[in-house]
């Protein structure tokens, strides 16, 4: 069964490149390809994909943007935000809105076709300085009622060592668990991470203990 994607590239040079790529791959169907988060919004939910990459650097209304009004009407829909160059900041905004994950546009072809197929099994990546700043993000937050915690023991666990430099196959060596599990873990914090910041939008703020 073949995997929906849609694209959002601003360039058109790459966005040609990425629908190529994408409409090559077994497994892989590209469901269209558009040039603005105005044209995104509006377009995709009529044909909605599993899966979609958006360009941080769109115009108008920017990457970010489109991602949370993608969201809002395709909660379900998973996404992978595509970066020129390093954005820590308006990364950890597009990962707060949503995404799940952001790759350099010049990764190559079978890295980031095999993101799009771990994202859509529930795997994700994350770097060391996106890490810090998600760790910094749930320490921030109200301390939580009860014995409940934004975390999982290990979802802190991996998160902890990911923002010391160690890579998620050398996590998994660690703590004994395969490279994809790291991934699945990875992916629910962007989840918690996402469903956090829409808690503190609607000023839903926990009580603390």
């Amino acid at each position: 069964m073949q995997v929906s994607v849609s694209l959002v590239e601003g360039n058109h040079a790459l966005r040609a490149t990425f629908a190529a790529l994408l409409q090559a791959a077994p497994g892989l169907r590209c469901l269209g390809a558009y040039r603005t988060a105005e044209e995104a919004v509006r377009r995709i939910p009529l044909e909605p994909p599993e899966i979609a990459l958006v360009d941080m650097d769109l115009p108008g209304q920017g990457g970010v943007e489109c991602v949370a009004r993608l969201k809002d009407r395709l909660p379900d829909l998973r996404i992978l935000m595509l970066t020129m160059y390093r954005q820590d900041d308006l990364t950890l905004h597009s990962l707060r809105a949503g995404a799940a994950g952001c790759l350099p546009k010049n990764t190559p072809a079978a890295e980031l076709l095999l993101a799009v197929e771990q994202l859509q099994a529930g795997a994700a990546q994350m770097t060391m300085s996106i890490a810090r700043k998600v760790m910094d993000f749930f320490q921030e937050l109200p301390r939580p009622a009860g014995p409940r915690e934004y975390l999982s023991p290990r979802e802190r666990q991996i998160l902890e060592l990911l923002a010391t430099g160690n890579q998620d196959l050398e996590i998994g060596e660690t703590l004994g668990l395969s490279q994809f599990t790291v991934r699945t873990h990875l992916h629910a914090i962007y989840g918690k991470l996402h469903a956090q910041a829409r808690a503190q939008q609607a000023g839903h703020f926990p009580a603390r203990a």
